[in-house]
């Protein structure tokens, strides 16, 4: 599979935090991986807040994050970009695509689409069975945008979990971009911001796989670049469960910042040493950025999380 660099650009990437509570072990691995991918390729390493969702957002919870990433030694480029800060570029986007009538009002609540189908999405949820494609009927109300789909396969090369291929009317069918609260959904922010921000290479984590092609279909729609996926492995608790704000996982020690990267290090495969368990956070990085190798990390969606050091 292709390693060349949209073209013109030299190697941008990200990470980009939901501030719904403090870092955790799972975006540590986000964290750390998509920093020492751009730096080993001479690249720029940005940081995104990605609180568009407003509701879940916990006060005080963007702030701590960045405190925790200059704790852990962290240096990103430029100013951090909070979603809630652009909702006029992505209302402007979604009204030119209502102008070409690539989008449309839904009417249709999650119990009206379950009395229409049973079909599983690949995100857990049911496939759209198009109800409103052909417009709403009298006296109905739009709840929310949908973008229309195609009949086709969206398929790309992740630099991780291999080829990936999705039929998006079977296993998605057309999907939100605005939602029945009125805030604009994740699927579009995260696409005008990497647009916006020349995202060159997108690396996280992979429970957002099934996203992707509804992410390339959309750039498709708006004439975007693609940038390259690497879907890292999701890190597990004990009982199977990926660890996330959801499932209690607790927040990353600023005391203890060099062995919980080292930590984070194993996890993705490298062959991290005896010798740097006693390191400071500054060898610790020194040790990851002569030695990184994206070949070593584990080319599968999911890994039990290393035990806590100590």
């Amino acid at each position: 599979m292709s390693e060349t660099l949209l073209p013109g650009r030299g190697y941008r990437g990200r990470f980009a935090p939901s501030p719904t509570g403090p870092l955790h072990f799972g975006s540590l691995i986000a964290a750390v991986a998509s920093f020492l991918d751009a730096r080993v390729h001479g690249g720029e390493w940005l940081v995104r807040m990605e609180d568009v969702d407003t509701p879940r957002n916990v006060p005080g919870a963007a702030d701590d994050i960045l405190r925790t990433l200059e704790a852990f030694g962290f240096e990103w480029d430029g100013m951090v970009v909070h979603q809630s800060q652009r909702l006029g570029a992505y209302e402007e986007v979604l009204e030119g695509l209502k102008s070409v009538g690539l989008v449309y009002p839904c009417a249709c609540s999650r119990k009206d689409i379950a009395a229409l189908t049973t079909r599983q999405a690949v995100d857990g949820g049911l496939v759209y069975p198009g109800r409103c494609r052909s417009g709403l009927l009298l006296g109905e109300t739009a709840r929310a945008w949908r973008l229309r789909v195609d009949d086709r396969e969206i398929a790309f090369d992740d630099r991780l979990q291999g080829r990936q291929v999705q039929h998006l009317a079977d296993d998605v069918g057309d999907f939100v971009l605005r939602r029945a609260d009125g805030l604009f959904a994740y699927q579009l922010a995260v696409i005008v911001d990497d647009h916006f921000q020349e995202i060159t290479d997108v690396v996280r984590g992979a429970d957002l796989l099934a996203s992707t092609p509804r992410q390339i279909w959309l750039q498709r729609c708006l004439g975007y670049a693609t940038p390259r996926y690497a879907h890292l492995p999701v890190a597990t608790n004990p009982a199977g469960e990926k660890w996330s704000k959801q499932t209690l996982a607790p927040a990353l020690p600023a005391a203890q910042a060099a062995s919980e990267i080292v930590r984070a290090l194993a996890f993705l495969g490298q062959p991290v040493t005896p010798e740097l368990a006693g390191a400071s956070v500054r060898e610790v990085w020194a040790w990851a950025l002569a030695n990184w190798s994206f070949a070593a990390i584990p080319r599968c969606p999911a890994l039990s999380a290393p035990a806590v050091p100590g």
